[in-house]
């Protein structure tokens, strides 16, 4: 499945992706070719780069955020809440009419987005870490909203389930873009139209399908590990376990 292919079949009323626009001030548009330019050309960009792409001075650039530090820690606020509001978005357009797909098409615009949290990733330190769990902690806020709403199945430990779907899905892309880089640095588009096209149809199937045919590897596992707390879900379909007699 091509994500170019499926633009043409969205609903009419479907909306159009989330992308955030720049508020219309200098700082504002700073700020937006700022969080650009790192995820083009890495956290190595100077303050000279990104002021000639804002078209202003790197003194006014400073003016405003005070050094480039601060300048970046900016941009992952700005990026933060740029995820938090596409993930609600799109989990909100898949209970509502089902229009993952028009999600999907929509990844050129979400290319800086991803090219940033990549960068983040990258660099390693502090900022890849704390940018990871904050995007967890957001996760764990849309997801519980998700299980609420009905589109997502409860967990019995939902914080770990979490984590670990933050994990998976940063460590795919990461993967993806190391081992098979774009010919243009710059070009995070390309890649992420490659991973999307490579990987999102056995994605869709492991969330929506599942993996295995039976849960015994499940029942296994949980014979070794300490009683889930009370107040767990009972499995979805309503099935006893193995070891559970039928009423």
């Amino acid at each position: 499945m091509r994500s170019v292919d499926v633009a043409a079949e969205k609903p009419a009323e479907a909306r159009e992706p989330l992308v955030p626009k720049p508020d219309g001030s200098t700082r504002g548009r700073i700020l937006d070719v700022a969080m650009r330019r790192f995820a083009r050309s890495g956290f190595g960009a100077s303050v000279r780069s990104i002021a000639s792409d804002a078209g202003v001075s790197p003194a006014l650039v400073i003016h405003h955020f005070g050094s480039k530090d601060k300048l970046h820690a900016a941009c992952d606020e700005h990026v933060l809440a740029w995820i938090r509001d596409v993930k609600r978005d799109s989990i909100g357009r898949v209970a509502g009419g089902g229009t993952l797909l028009q999600v999907l098409a929509g990844a050129d615009q979400y290319a800086p987005l991803v090219g940033y949290v990549l960068r983040s990733l990258q660099a390693g330190g502090v900022v890849g870490r704390e940018f990871t769990e904050h995007m967890i902690a957001d996760a764990e806020e849309y997801i519980s909203e998700a299980v609420r709403d009905g589109v997502v199945t409860p967990s019995r430990d939902e914080a770990a389930r979490v984590r670990y779907l933050i994990y998976s899905s940063l460590g795919a892309m990461l993967l993806s873009v190391t081992l098979d880089p774009p010919h243009d640095p710059e070009d995070v588009t390309a890649a992420m139209r490659r991973f999307m096209d490579e990987l999102y149809l056995p994605m869709l199937e492991l969330f929506t399908e599942g993996f295995l045919t039976t849960r015994r590897m499940l029942d296994d596992y949980l014979l070794y590990v300490p009683d889930p707390p009370p107040g767990d879900q009972p499995p979805a379909d309503g099935t006893p376990h193995d070891d559970e007699e039928e009423p």
